[in-house]
C-alpha cells in the first residue's frame, strides 16, 4: 500500500471513530505517541488532534443532515433533540460502511424498533421504515409500465397463462400501526396526529420521478402478493375469488387491474 493510501485509510479512521478522534488515536497501535502531529500541522491555536476532530464533527453533523432529510416525519415526531440524541447512538451501532449517503439509514427503523423512544412515540420504528422504503423506491431500478393497449391486444385464450410482474422498485411493508397520514401531513406541512395502532399493509411505489404510498385492503394486498411471486392471472384471479369480503370477484379483478395498470405498478412478466 502507498504512502497516500495509508495517510488516507488513517485519516478516515479517526475521523471515523465511533467515539471519537481521541479513542480512534488510542486505538492505532502502528502509530507512536504524538505521530499525528507529524501528519497534520498544528499550531498555537489548534492541535493536529483538535483539527481533525473538526473534521470528524463535520462528518458526524453530514450525516444527521442527510438522516434529516430522509426521516423527516421521524424527527418531526421525535423533535430535534431526540433525533440527534437517536443519530449519535444509531451510528455508534451502525457505523457508515459504504461511501455514499444513501446507505447510511438503512438500519434505523430496526434499531428503533427496541429503543426507548418509541415510549412516548410507539409507532415511530414503522414510521421510519416507510420513510426509508420511500428512499428506496426512488433510487431502486425502473422499468417501463405496461400501458392498457398491450394487455387489449392479448387474445382471451391467453390471459389466463398471462405473468405479470410489479414494478422492481415496487415495495410492500406489513406494518403494526398506520403511519401513512402521519407521513403525508409532515410532507404537506399540515399539522399531524399520532398514528392508530393497525395491522396493514401499505404499498410504496414510483411513477415517473415520483414515489408514491396508500394502504392496502386485505384483497388486493394478497392480489399483490400473488403477483409479486409469479403466479398467472388465472391464479391471481383465483386469489381474489377466494377473499370472503368481495361479493363480485370479477368486478374486484377488473378495478385492481384498471388502478395498477393507471399507477404505472405493472411491468409485462
Amino acid at each position: 500500500m502507498s504512502h497516500l493510501k495509508k495517510l488516507e485509510s488513517l485519516l478516515y479512521r479517526l475521523i471515523t471513530a465511533p467515539s471519537g478522534v481521541a479513542e480512534g488515536l488510542a486505538a492505532e497501535r502502528t502509530l507512536r505517541a504524538g505521530g499525528l502531529d507529524d501528519i497534520v500541522l498544528g499550531d498555537e491555536r489548534l492541535s493536529a488532534e483538535a483539527r481533525v476532530d473538526i473534521y470528524a464533527n463535520m462528518y458526524f453533523y453530514r450525516l444527521l443532515d442527510a438522516l434529516k432529510q430522509d426521516f423527516p416525519a421521524t424527527l418531526a415526531v421525535l423533535g430535534d433533540d431526540n433525533f440527534h440524541n437517536l443519530v449519535t447512538g444509531y451510528l455508534l451501532e451502525h457505523p457508515p460502511t459504504e461511501p455514499s449517503l444513501y446507505y447510511c439509514g438503512r438500519h434505523l427503523a430496526a434499531y428503533l424498533r427496541d429503543h426507548p423512544l418509541r415510549e412516548g412515540a410507539p409507532f415511530v420504528a414503522d414510521l421510519a421504515a416507510v420513510e426509508r422504503a420511500v428512499v428506496e423506491v426512488f433510487h431502486g431500478p425502473d422499468a417501463a409500465a405496461l400501458e392498457p393497449d398491450s394487455l387489449r391486444a392479448i387474445a382471451p385464450a391467453d390471459w389466463p397463462a398471462l405473468r405479470l410482474r410489479l414494478q422492481p422498485s415496487a415495495q410492500i411493508l406489513a406494518l403494526d400501526w398506520r403511519v401513512s397520514e402521519l407521513l403525508r401531513a409532515v410532507e404537506e406541512h399540515r399539522d399531524w396526529t399520532p398514528a392508530e395502532r393497525g395491522s396493514h399493509k401499505i404499498l410504496v411505489w414510483r411513477r415517473g420521478t415520483r414515489v408514491l404510498y396508500r394502504e392496502l385492503d386485505q384483497a388486493e394486498a394478497e392480489a399483490l402478493a400473488a403477483v409479486s411471486r409469479g403466479a398467472t392471472f388465472a391464479e391471481i384471479c383465483e386469489v381474489v375469488a377466494a377473499d370472503g369480503d368481495e361479493q363480485d370477484p370479477v368486478a374486484a379483478m377488473n378495478r385492481m387491474l384498471a388502478r395498477w395498470l393507471t399507477d404505472g405498478l405493472l411491468v409485462r412478466g
